[in-house]
């Protein structure tokens, strides 16, 4: 349970990033989105070596690897090529782009769905028991981190956000914004 309470602190840590970035304090940008996203890894592999293994089937493992490579790039994508990755992680301040398209204008926050794909992909390839127990405990405070994200902070950080927040729903996809999504992979390939 160490590692998973080290994963939970690496999501405290990265939540502190929003902060950093509405306070334009220099440097602290990128220094508290690595020491987050190092103890997320950490505990990560902490937990998957962890020794109890879960009695699933062979196929199971297979099955995780392809999972494992989707969630990954769907998860990179979402968070570090739609938007933009040096304003967003690098620079002192926040973002000076609303990214409303692509997986953005299917939901707010696309990274906890790829997130959670990741986490049954983990869960699915080293047989930990203890992610069992981790990982929906990680998601919950996934989710956690994007309502603050969503109600505190990024309506200080983007103009227009509260009407991105009226069209696009936060996690759940609905009609309007399956068609929206649709139409923005149209328009990028015109």
């Amino acid at each position: 349970m160490v590692y998973t309470a080290i994963g939970c602190f690496g999501f405290l840590v990265i939540n502190l990033f929003d902060l950093a970035s509405l306070k334009r304090v220099p440097a602290i940008k990128p220094f508290i989105w690595v020491v987050g996203s190092g103890l997320m890894a950490y505990s990560l592999v902490m937990v998957c070596l962890a020794p109890d293994k879960l009695p699933l089937p062979v196929w199971s493992t297979w099955l995780g690897w392809p999972l494992l490579l989707i969630s990954l790039f769907l998860l990179t994508h979402s968070l570090f090529i739609s938007i933009p990755f040096r304003k967003t992680y690098v620079t002192t301040g926040v973002g000076d782009k609303l990214v409303t398209s692509g997986l953005y204008a299917l939901v707010r926050h696309p990274g906890v769905h790829w997130f959670s794909l990741f986490m049954l992909s983990l869960i699915l390839i080293s047989r930990s028991s203890l992610l069992l127990i981790a990982a929906p405990i990680f998601i919950l405070l996934d989710i956690v981190l994007v309502a603050v994200q969503d109600r505190f902070f990024f309506i200080k950080m983007f103009a227009g956000y509260k009407s991105y927040q009226r069209q696009t729903p936060m996690l759940v996809p609905n009609r309007r914004s399956i068609n929206a999504f649709i139409n923005s992979l149209k328009q990028s390939r015109a």
